[in-house]
């Protein structure tokens, strides 16, 4: 096989580059859901993820967030390739550097997120794009905003009805929630104004009631312990950032940073699963 001829080095510092905005995206990613956990029936976590799904600089990061996360799975992926092939015959004795473990597990920690991902991304992404079905909502100030041919729509009015007669209206009266799928369907192409989303918020509550999703996500976030706990380091390595003095520093950064994360991610599903 022939392989573009690009030296292993520079392979390197793409894949840290790459990985240090994702370091930073990871961050973020932590932070928003931890409004999940705020007992305000999902208003900051709706709002949110409103202005997440409806603004254009948003979307246009969305598409480049999933870029590049591609391109780190395929840069490292073709990085342990090509250092494979370099040397097709092994070594007769097996290495016994005091590498830390989870540089041995890189590879391997690496394609299990990305199963994780991919699951994840059913469970809430491809909800977004229509892919997955799930649950739904609409602003409650959108009904002002039909049209005749949708007021009189038997159907639109129906759904309409059931979700205001049953009480699905938050607590600040800004969303209808609990439409589902075929609903959401039916307004969007019958009352497209009332432009459904998907409730996210109810979404993650519901499924981390489950002990063995919970459970699930933990062994996700354990893997993601691992991967993060030598990328962090390995990131000031590769570029150059690291020398004797500042070496400990960095690995101290490293584990705080590695412990904040996962234990931030952690938090959600075990708390809304102890009803907190």
């Amino acid at each position: 096989m022939n392989l573009p001829k690009i030296h292993s080095i520079t392979k390197k510092l793409f894949v840290a580059l790459v990985g240090g905005f994702l370091l930073l995206f990871l961050l973020f990613h932590m932070t928003a859901n931890l409004f999940i956990l705020r007992h305000d029936d999902g208003q900051w976590y709706s709002d949110f993820c409103h202005f997440m799904g409806t603004n254009w600089v948003v979307k246009i990061f969305e598409i480049v967030l999933l870029g590049v996360i591609a391109l780190h799975i395929l840069l490292t992926m073709w990085l342990a390739f090509t250092n494979r092939l370099a040397r097709p015959v092994r070594y007769h004795q097996a290495s016994r550097s005091k590498t830390h473990p989870g540089s041995k597990l890189m590879m391997w920690s690496g394609i299990l997120i990305f199963v994780c991902l991919i699951i994840h991304f059913c469970d809430f992404y491809f909800v977004k794009v229509g892919w997955v079905k799930g649950e739904y909502m609409a602003k409650t100030e959108n009904f002002s905003k039909l049209d005749e041919k949708a007021m009189m729509d038997e159907d639109v009015k129906a759904v309409a009805y059931r979700a205001l007669e049953e009480g699905n209206i938050t607590n600040d009266g800004k969303w209808i929630r609990h439409i589902n799928y075929e609903e959401r369907t039916l307004l969007k192409e019958r009352a497209p104004e009332l432009d459904p989303e998907p409730d996210f918020y109810y979404m993650a509550r519901e499924k981390f009631s489950h002990w063995h999703i919970v459970l699930g996500y933990l062994f996700f976030f354990f893997v993601i312990f691992m991967h993060l706990r030598h990328a962090f380091p390995s990131a000031f390595q590769t570029l150059g950032l690291n020398n004797y003095k500042y070496n400990p520093i960095i690995e101290a950064l490293g584990k705080i940073y590695t412990w904040i994360i996962v234990l931030g991610f952690a938090a959600v599903p075990i708390l809304v699963y102890l009803g907190l």
